[in-house]
């Protein structure tokens, strides 16, 4: 609940769009969800709930999607909102500052629309009490007056869909995450999805590639399609100022060796971090703050851009008592894990089965 008197907001926080997108700033994002390349449980399941409540004539029960950055959630809340045929507006947990603004977009929405809030794990809380009733009972409660004559009015609002969007998941408050109907994972994309979306995104470039050009892309992309479209573009670069025509597989691996992005897509930050922990820590194991100050890196970035793509390779693990380096990460790295390291690297093979 809020008082009358924070009622209010600032317009700049709130971006307000049509499900179609800009011509040059999205020209990359497909529009509809046949062209929305891999995930395809979450697609088929998505396909389902959006044509049951489009037959129903109700709106879309909210949806929270999950995973580490840059695999497309905020896209996917777009095609969803194109799909069902309404408006989408779009905030982020930050930028709400006040329980007030967030009171202001609710109650400006139309029925069915979505409301897309992306870190939506970084709502105040005071701010994230306001969707309590908002997502279950399509209500505001508003607070007037102050002391022993307070009272409570309650508020309808047209029924909506919010879709939250979060890389961190278990930041969510329970009451918050029990209110979401769907519930979705986004995973890591094969090389594969990768290399049909580097296409895709070279014939919207208007980029003439070759398939070996982007199957290396795609290699190198840490299964990530934002990560895929940045390389792809920087390839470009790279083989414009040659003068070829077509990128070649030749224009991509000189790109990338210059970008510093080896044949597993590791960058200099990813070998900073497996060094660290094999030359100062000996392997580990090691606290996230601490390997953070060694490599001068934030925290959060570690844990929310770096590590996923490391785990997933198994060159680290997570630990009770810190992050270590496995074994193939020291053969990544061309080092032999010390007899400490080893016995290390033993216990926890031993403790995960």
């Amino acid at each position: 609940m809020f008082e009358e008197e924070d009622y209010g907001v600032d317009e700049s926080l709130i971006v307000s769009t049509k499900t179609e997108y800009d011509a040059e700033e999205n020209v990359l994002r497909p529009k509809a969800m046949s062209d929305y390349v891999g995930q395809q449980k979450v697609k088929e399941n998505l396909g389902v709930y959006i044509a049951a409540a489009k037959a129903r004539g109700e709106a879309l029960d909210h949806v929270l999607l999950y995973g580490p950055p840059g695999l497309g959630k905020t896209t996917l809340s777009h095609i969803i909102a194109n799909e069902l045929g309404v408006s989408i507006k779009l905030t982020s947990g930050p930028a709400i500052e006040r329980s007030g603004d967030l009171a202001a977009i609710l109650t400006n929405l139309n029925d069915g629309d979505v409301l897309f809030i992306d870190e939506i794990h970084r709502l105040n809380r005071s701010v994230e009490e306001i969707l309590y009733s908002a997502m279950e009972d399509y209500a505001l409660d508003i607070i007037v007056g102050k002391g022993p004559s307070a009272r409570n009015i309650r508020f309808a609002l047209k029924k909506f869909t919010l879709i939250g969007a979060t890389t961190r998941v278990g930041m969510l408050a329970a009451p918050l995450r029990d209110r979401f109907g769907i519930i979705n994972r986004l995973e890591m994309y094969t090389p594969a999805e990768l290399q049909e979306i580097v296409s895709r995104s070279a014939k919207a470039l208007d980029i003439s590639i070759e398939d070996e050009a982007a199957a290396e892309i795609a290699r190198r992309s840490r299964g990530t399609p934002r990560i895929a479209n940045r390389l792809l573009k920087r390839v470009r670069d790279f083989s414009l100022v040659k003068g070829n025509v077509t990128i070649t597989r030749e224009d991509a691996r000189f790109a990338l060796s210059r970008l510093e992005i080896d044949e597993l897509g590791l960058d200099e930050t990813d070998r900073n971090l497996l060094r660290a922990l094999i030359e100062k820590f000996n392997g580990g194991p090691t606290g996230l703050e601490t390997l953070a100050a060694t490599i001068n890196e934030d925290a959060n970035t570690i844990e929310d851009v770096y590590e996923p793509y490391l785990l997933q390779l198994g060159f680290i693990a997570r630990t009770p008592r810190g992050r270590i380096c496995l074994k193939d990460g020291y053969a990544h790295m061309g080092l032999q894990p010390s007899l400490k390291a080893k016995r290390q690297i033993s216990i926890f093979e031993t403790d995960d089965e």
